[in-house]
């Protein structure tokens, strides 16, 4: 009987808090959005309502946590 070849599984916290596009770049939302709003600018939350990419030192850290995603 052959033996199962291991597989590599996706990495949920990772699948959450990173989205692939159609190029195969990695986004990421920006953090400081959640609580204490009152004292930020509208300019500043409008800003970090906004999705921006994932340095290109962590993108392969990223996309190896995510197998099933375009590589």
């Amino acid at each position: 009987m052959p033996k199962a070849i291991a597989r590599s599984k996706t990495k949920k916290s990772v699948a959450k808090r990173f989205k692939l596009t159609a190029t195969g770049k990695v986004v990421r939302s920006k953090a400081g959005r959640r609580h204490l709003l009152e004292c930020k600018s509208s300019k500043s939350k409008r800003k970090l309502g906004k999705q921006v990419l994932v340095h290109d030192s962590d993108v392969s850290r990223v996309k190896m946590n995510l197998p099933f995603g375009l590589r």
